[in-house]
């Protein structure tokens, strides 16, 4: 498919719309509340908007922002307490194709999909990683609390839960959670670099938010760390990061699953009344075997908790698979004697690499699927911080 220059350069598909001319200069005016100055900004009458910006210190950031509007109007089937935003571009024919984003391969320019809520002053960022090949079509949804939220504080992020849809059988992310960040016209500019640090670095959804986060306070380039922002986040060297990272096979789906690893490893090590572990790297399997001084051998399952908190101030984790097999739906879910424990490792939630330890016998099961963990566990005051003392059920031991 040939498709027309957007900028005098090649970005992929570039579309025809109308009635978007306020998105447009929506974002021209979020560039100039953001402290830029717009040096080139694409026809309104196209799609993804190309704006060219140079900001006060002579720093110039391209800008691929392929923006769609958000409305408040009530949704049959829906909660009334909702924002709705339409992903449609092209004829409807042209949606059962795919629509994969323009992308710079040098990454200079950043490239970036955004809900508008012209009215409230709001806009919406959405995972680029997560939403590409755009999925024409479809709508997404959020809190209208949320929203507000953020037009009120500039700049708030939250974590949504990633179901299955008509379009995909499995959730847009691995973890099942996506995150969104709320912020104002004057923000624009930010995003733009979260968004530009985020596409480079393949951050998953918990380091997504935790880099938000960081963000709320107006935090700039130049305040950033001069190691490279993983070292930082990991509290490991470069090459240790990417000795992790060829000597796991499993992680395709986010590198911060094997440093967590790692960390978990390491502890292990130090831990007094353990006496040697084994780590496996085998698909289908517990992460480690831990064998302790007592003669007992303990499975363990190493997971990262959500970086958002429940309502009742605790924190949660994820236990189940990226996927199911086919004709199999319970085979996502763990079984209840797949492993003796669980290492929840909290750097997402508190930006250290601490772990809480759960016993699979005290977890709650599968509603549907009675022998099956539940795939979310609340981590309760059962939980321990040393794996010597958790409560176990049959215990494997060394003969």
């Amino acid at each position: 498919m040939q498709h027309p220059p957007l900028a005098a350069r090649a970005f992929g598909e570039v579309y025809r719309v109308q009635g978007r001319s306020d998105l447009h200069t929506f974002l021209v005016e979020a560039v100039e509340a953001s402290g830029g100055r717009v040096l080139y900004a694409s026809d309104p009458r196209l799609a993804p908007v190309y704006l060219g910006v140079q900001l006060d210190s002579d720093e110039r950031i391209g800008m691929l922002i392929y923006p769609f509007r958000i409305t408040r109007n009530s949704i049959k089937n829906r909660p009334a307490d909702e924002v709705r935003g339409q992903l449609r571009y092209g004829s409807q024919a042209s949606w059962k194709r795919a629509h994969p984003i323009g992308r710079d391969v040098a990454g200079v320019d950043v490239s970036m999909i955004v809900g508008i809520d012209t009215a409230g002053g709001v806009l919406l960022g959405l995972d680029a990683n997560l939403w590409d090949p755009l999925p024409m079509g479809i709508s997404f949804y959020a809190k209208s609390a949320e929203v507000d939220r953020a037009a009120s504080s500039g700049w708030h992020v939250w974590e949504k839960t990633n179901k299955p849809g008509a379009k995909r059988s499995e959730p847009r992310s691995p973890t099942n959670f996506e995150t969104v960040v709320g912020f104002t016209q004057d923000r624009l500019i930010d995003y733009a670099r979260l968004e530009r640090r985020a596409t480079s670095l393949r951050l998953d959804s918990p380091l997504r938010y935790s880099a938000a986060v960081a963000f709320a306070g107006g935090e700039t380039i130049d305040s950033l760390p001069h190691r490279h922002v993983l070292e930082e986040q990991f509290a490991l060297t470069s090459e240790q990061i990417l000795d992790i990272i060829r000597g796991r096979n499993r992680l395709s789906v986010a590198v911060r699953g094997g440093v967590a690893e790692h960390h978990l490893e390491n502890l292990l090590r130090r831990t007094v009344g353990v006496a040697a572990v084994d780590r496996l790297d085998t698909d289908s399997m517990h992460d480690f075997n831990v064998r302790m001084s007592d003669g007992r051998v303990l499975r363990v399952e190493c997971k990262n908790a959500s970086p958002k908190i429940s309502a009742d101030g605790r924190f949660k984790v994820e236990v189940q698979k990226t996927r199911s097999s086919k004709n199999d739906p319970a085979s996502r879910f763990y079984p209840l004697s797949g492993f003796d424990v669980v290492a929840a490792c909290l750097f997402s939630p508190t930006g250290k690499w601490e772990f809480r330890y759960g016993a699979t016998s005290q977890m709650r099961t599968h509603a549907g699927f009675p022998d099956r963990l539940a795939p979310i566990q609340a981590i309760t005051d059962d939980w321990v911080e040393r794996l010597d003392d958790v409560g176990h059920r049959d215990p494997t031991r060394l003969s």
